[in-house]
């Protein structure tokens, strides 16, 4: 139960809540036959019916369905999952949600509907066509495929706050580590794979004031137009360059910790309810912000964002500056770290060099097998000491620029090391404290829960004592 456990989990996380990851280039591949799905001894097929109820929750027949034929989607293998499976994870999930209904944890609709609508477009662009997706999940309607994704995705959030709410206290001291490590046979110690450390410089180019004159105008337009009864919602849809809250109309939950950039929640702060900012700058652009509504230190905003547009000319010149630090790099006049930190301009890594941070770890070194497909096309040919060709970057959040990378250290694939992977086994040693935390909480709560499974799954064999 343990490894389809990970195996669903990993694809919930994937499917609802990575939209728009490299890592997923082909969500859609059609199966025509469900190897699971029990057939009864005359042929016949049970087409629905409550297959288990876990406190205020039910669990269908077609939930089993649902989840198996997304699984083959995602081209996740199947071959050893049964129904008894699925049913053992979806009562989990149920699970959790139905506690965290008790404990009081809310999952507002603002925040479901902005992943949905994230998910939707993500859907529609690998699919084609709002129609496609509607027909390929074998939906009435645009509207019940909502309604259904709805559900699943509040329930989907409300299980995350459950769990993280029983393991954000659970912490790991240095001598649970090192019985962590010792308890591995030398033959079982795990294996760490290949690894490499990356820096890049960037040079953007630089930004007329007159196209930056232009784009405050544009937006100050815009706000003028808003106090005169247009829709700030239409506006953002139709004007702003931000991907990530264009499509649910600028829409953005924060508060004084929010992952944003300092300005914008400066900005944010400042402005009362009801009110839309004057344009100001970030890293990413100019911006108006509209304050929706203030509920203490938490803040429901929408906002514009407009980038001014780089000339061609300003292009060339950024690409011949790029040039020229890889010649002094290439020769020996200045190594590519003290050249990162004077000629930079990304501040997130001019002053370490221009080492990457990885996002999964927070570390330096990225995992060959678990690097993000574009990073990995960057470097992969890159020998050691080798400077790469200026890459032309046109992203969306921040605009057309040029970078140089290199691959600043190697490390080969090997067997755990006390001393080397001390920070790496840690992290295996508190997940499996907080894996142990989340069974047992598990084992409480199912005593204290209404719990019923019908049928022919009565006979499961489970993981969890489902059947009591």
């Amino acid at each position: 139960m343990k490894s389809i456990n990970s195996r669903i989990t990993l694809f919930f996380t994937f499917v609802f809540f990575a939209a728009g990851t490299a890592a997923a280039q082909e969500i859609i591949k059609e199966t025509k036959q469900d190897t699971v799905k029990p057939v009864s001894a005359k042929g016949r097929v049970k087409v629905d019916g409550v297959v288990a109820v876990v406190g205020d929750y039910v669990v269908l027949d077609s939930d089993i369905d649902l989840m198996y034929k997304e699984l083959q989607a995602q081209n996740i293998p199947t071959k050893d999952v049964t129904r008894c499976d699925l049913l053992g994870k979806l009562m989990e999930d149920k699970l959790y949600a139905h506690q965290a209904i008790q404990d009081s944890i809310v999952v507002t609709d603002a925040d479901v509907n902005e992943t949905m609508n994230r998910q939707i477009d993500y859907f529609v662009e690998n699919l084609g066509s709002v129609d496609k997706v509607v027909k390929y999940f074998k939906k009435k309607s645009l509207e019940a495929f909502r309604a259904e994704l709805f559900e699943m995705i509040k329930n989907q959030k409300l299980t995350e706050q459950m769990q993280k709410k029983i393991i954000d206290d659970v912490q790991i001291t240095p001598e649970e580590v090192r019985q962590f490590y010792a308890q591995f046979k030398k033959d079982e110690l795990p294996v760490f794979g290949a690894e490499m450390e990356v820096a890049q410089i960037v040079i953007k180019p630089e930004v007329s004031q007159a196209e930056k004159q232009a784009v405050i105008d544009r937006l100050r337009e815009i706000k003028r137009e808003v106090q005169e009864g247009a829709s700030f919602y239409s506006k953002a849809v139709l004007y702003s360059e931000d991907p990530g809250s264009r499509s649910s109309g600028g829409y953005i939950k924060m508060n004084r910790k929010a992952p944003l950039v300092k300005e914008f929640k400066d900005v944010a702060f400042s402005t009362e309810e009801g009110q839309i900012s004057e344009p100001f700058e970030t890293e990413y652009g100019y911006h108006i912000i509209y304050v929706e509504k203030v509920r203490g230190q938490e803040l429901d905003v929408r906002h514009i964002l407009m980038t001014p547009k780089v000339s061609n000319e300003a292009l060339k010149k950024a690409k011949e500056k790029i040039e020229k630090i890889r010649s002094r790099i290439a020769a020996g006049e200045i190594t590519f770290a003290d050249a990162a930190r004077s000629e930079s301009d990304e501040k997130e890594t001019k002053n370490s060099g221009g080492l990457l941070i990885n996002p999964r770890t927070f570390g330096t070194r990225f995992e060959l097998t678990k690097m993000d497909p574009s990073l990995y096309n960057d470097i992969s040919d890159l020998k050691d000491n080798e400077v790469s060709r200026p890459i032309l970057v046109d992203e969306s959040r921040t605009g057309k620029h040029y970078k140089i990378m290199m691959v600043t250290n190697r490390y080969d694939e090997h067997v755990a090391d006390y001393a080397k992977d001390y920070l790496k086994i840690k992290e295996l040693a508190l997940k499996e404290k907080q894996k142990k935390t989340l069974s047992k909480w598990n084992e409480e709560k199912i005593k204290d829960t209404y719990i019923k499974v019908n049928g022919d799954y009565r006979a499961c064999t489970f993981a969890n004592h489902w059947v009591k």
